[in-house]
């Protein structure tokens, strides 16, 4: 298995088509929702982790299972992969490899016995520039969608995105479409930075004139451009018939197998745009996508490996279909909007094919504890290790402790809260109880009172003992 042709840039001068990031960013999916479903991310990390720290915690994971003396670190790849470090703990096979920094993915080709082998070729070249060829069993390809910046220069006009937590009228930035007709951006930033004047709203931009701006109204000079335009994907390693994309838009079965190959020998890994965190959605394809690798191999023992196998190519093409008829009616036309999935209908759809999805009802009856925290807390990854293949023991518990882990990072300053008084609900409640009672048993007494209370005052008086 051959994994990630073009990787993460960490270097301070990025590689073209490298997914990059810039030193400040701060993960904007709290902890409890994007860590893998079988190693929690420490209790005292922040909830949004910098990226610094969520580094760590990738190479926490990788030194808990062992992975790392697996992983060639800027070498050409040589050994046959089986499995993808997202899946770490549902190794079948020991022997794989992982091309990182420094190491590119050339080309990707079906061997001339595809039909029958379902292996690949892969060509790689190293940082010192020399070749090499490979045959792979399967290959996964895990490069997101975040590598190929789309600059539209020569299509301004241009759309802005705004959140809808303030008035769009004010500003002149009122969207044509409905809420929720693209996937919505949260942030509190922006409405002050144009409070402040920090941020100015100008119209829509005609053209760039070196370093002027040009725009309906008048000209004014820029010496920065920060394009917020996304990005475009594309597999160009492979041959343009495996993987056809056309304005972002490709066909894959449940957005991770090509329907039409005569082996499923090939998955896409984290081709999606979730609402909601990526990493557990790309830990469940790579669960699936092994266990439908496994399900080729006539050696291996299917019902002791939960072995799966993709429907009819039929089949799969009236289910891509069924998706991109629903995405078209509930987006707005867009290249952004071509491989949106909601966060736990996903994590349903696949984790009910890999046979791990949890049985709330069932649960509600054998561990209602349990059930109750599934059906009304937080879709935390863990539930997706409660049963079925790569069951965790740990993660029971995990649900458990998972608003502690929460609240640690927050309980940084020492305080010696004095003794709480002893509680007053209690008696209260009993009081207002007995208090409402008597009103309701003496209620035609108490309009009475209200009309003549002293009528009422001398009837209380018969009743009190004479000396």
């Amino acid at each position: 298995l051959c994994l990630s042709p073009s990787c993460v840039s960490l270097q301070e001068n990025p590689e073209p088509d490298r997914a990059s990031i810039y030193h400040s960013v701060i993960i904007n999916t709290s902890k409890e929702m994007m860590c893998y479903s079988d190693f929690p991310i420490p209790a005292h990390f922040p909830n949004f982790m910098h990226n610094t720290l969520i580094m760590d915690y990738y190479r926490m994971y990788a030194d808990h299972f062992q992975l790392t003396k697996n992983i060639r670190f800027n070498v050409r790849m040589h050994c046959q992969l089986h499995t993808s470090l997202t899946c770490a703990s549902d190794l079948f096979s020991r022997r794989f490899c992982l091309s990182v920094s420094q190491t590119h993915v050339l080309n990707i080709k079906k061997r001339s016995d595809f039909s029958r082998s379902g292996q690949w070729d892969v060509e790689t070249e190293n940082k010192d520039g020399r070749r090499e060829k490979h045959i792979f069993d399967a290959v996964m390809i895990c490069i997101g969608h975040h590598c190929q910046p789309n600059l539209p220069l020569h299509d301004f006009p241009g759309e802005k995105r705004l959140n809808s937590r303030f008035n769009h009228s004010l500003y002149n930035l009122k969207p044509k479409h409905r809420l929720f007709s693209q996937h919505p951006t949260v942030n509190d930033e922006l409405p002050n930075r144009i409070l402040s004047g920090t941020v100015q709203v100008k119209p829509n931009i005609r053209r760039f004139h070196g370093s002027n701006v040009e725009h309906s109204l008048t000209t004014f000079l820029c010496v920065f451009k920060v394009f917020a335009t996304g990005y475009n994907f594309s597999f160009p390693f492979l041959a343009s018939n495996v993987v056809p994309v056309s304005e972002n838009q490709t066909s894959l079965y449940k957005y991770v197998f090509p329907p039409e190959l005569d082996r499923p020998t090939l998955a896409i890994i984290g081709l999606v745009q979730p609402l909601g965190a990526i990493m557990p959605i790309s830990e469940m394809q790579a669960r699936w996508a092994t266990r439908v690798f496994k399900g080729r191999k006539k050696h291996f023992n299917c019902l002791l490996f939960c072995c799966i196998k993709l429907p009819s190519s039929a089949a799969m093409q009236r289910d891509i279909n069924s998706k991109q008829e629903a995405m078209a009616k509930r987006y707005v036309s867009s290249q952004r909007h071509t491989i949106q999935v909601d966060y736990i209908n996903y994590m349903d759809e696949i984790a009910d094919l890999v046979g791990v999805r949890p049985r709330i009802s069932r649960l509600l009856l054998t561990d209602p504890r349990l059930g109750l925290n599934l059906l009304l807390g937080p879709c935390t990854p863990y539930q997706y290790r409660l049963r079925g293949p790569g069951k965790w023991a740990g993660a029971r518990q995990a649900i458990f402790t998972q608003w502690d882990r929460v609240a640690q990072p927050m309980q940084t300053r020492p305080c010696n809260e004095p003794e709480p008084l002893r509680s007053l609900k209690w008696p209260l409640l009993l009081s207002a109880a007995v208090a409402g009672l008597t009103a309701y048993y003496y209620k035609n007494s108490l309009l009475v009172f209200l009309q003549d209370p002293a009528a009422l005052l001398d009837m209380m008086k018969s009743w009190l003992p004479t000396h």
